[in-house]
């Protein structure tokens, strides 16, 4: 019988060896699926995040498993030894029981998976988790098409962001775009302080009263694309102020945000958003982007 041990994440010597056991364990068509390596960093960045992650090695001390409950109750996990599942689970149920413990809420354990991936669907219905209606879809445009020139209001203009100076506004335009109060500066500083982070990929709308109307944050991760072989980039989130929307600020945010990809030589933008936003999706369509792929959700109660 082989005998694995595991502990607490406990520095960047594991973060790279986790980055190691995704690229090992995931085919090349879902390397980019969440976590993505980028992902990975950012979250790492978040003490809350480092207390819930978990790693389990064997008897070589080699990494063959990591799990992690992210800052929105989503496990995270890889594996390469399928005997290890069920303590997977049983790590995230403990996670959340220390988070309801602390808060006093009601919270379940959330996690996802893409709908072709039929191993990582049966397994968490193997641990008790129930899909939910909502989903997130994955599309894609490729730069090789002609890409109309951003179309904007009088007086609105597009920049880059200028610097950290500027992410207790950036975090305030997220959260009245999206009507949440997840986004935090320390969420927002943790992106803009990834290695591969590109402050002119970072783009604004400006109000002529100055004010941040919307933004749109493009990026490229040459480490991702190394991983799977294809030359992409991305232009999400999008998020508009209610202020602002109806204006045709995401599509020409978008638009020049494909034009900087295209710029720098990369073949393909994609982007997320969740089933239940079409208008984001029919942003997307206007601006040449197609469904690519489905992620399903799921969630698990923990009493």
């Amino acid at each position: 019988m082989t005998t694995l041990t595991s502990c607490p994440y406990s520095g960047l010597a594991d973060l790279q060896s986790m980055l190691d056991l995704l690229v090992a364990v995931r085919p090349a068509e879902r390397i980019a699926g969440y976590p993505s390596a980028v992902d990975l960093r950012e979250l790492l960045a978040l003490p809350a995040v480092r207390d819930n992650t978990r790693l389990w090695f064997n008897a070589d001390e080699r990494l063959v498993g990591f799990a992690l409950v992210d800052h929105y109750n989503n496990l995270c996990f890889e594996s390469d030894d399928p005997g290890i599942e069920a303590e997977i689970v049983d790590w995230g149920v403990q996670c959340i029981r220390r988070a309801m413990e602390a808060t006093g809420e009601e919270l379940t354990l959330d996690a996802s998976c893409r709908a072709d991936d039929t191993e990582r669907l049966a397994l968490l219905e193997r641990h008790g988790f129930t899909r939910e209606p909502l989903c997130s879809v994955s599309m894609v445009r490729s730069l090789h098409e002609p890409i109309p020139t951003p179309q904007l209001p009088a007086g609105f203009g597009i920049r880059h962001v200028t610097g950290e100076h500027e992410v207790e506004a950036l975090v305030a335009l997220h959260r009245a775009a999206f009507g949440t109060e997840n986004m935090t500066v320390e969420e927002r500083l943790a992106m803009m302080r990834t290695p591969e982070y590109d402050a002119e990929l970072d783009l604004v709308a400006v109000a002529p009263d100055g004010r941040l109307a919307a933004y749109c944050m493009v990026s490229i991760s040459q480490e991702e694309n190394a991983q799977t072989g294809r030359n992409e980039g991305y232009t999400d989130p999008v998020a508009t102020h209610p202020d602002f929307q109806r204006r045709g600020l995401a599509k020409a945010l978008l638009l020049a945000g494909l034009r900087a990809l295209q710029q720098r030589g990369i073949d393909t933008a994609c982007l997320g958003t969740s089933s239940d936003n079409m208008a984001m999706q029919r942003t997307a369509q206007a601006a040449g982007f197609r469904v690519q792929s489905t992620t399903f959700w799921f969630s698990k109660p923990v009493s």
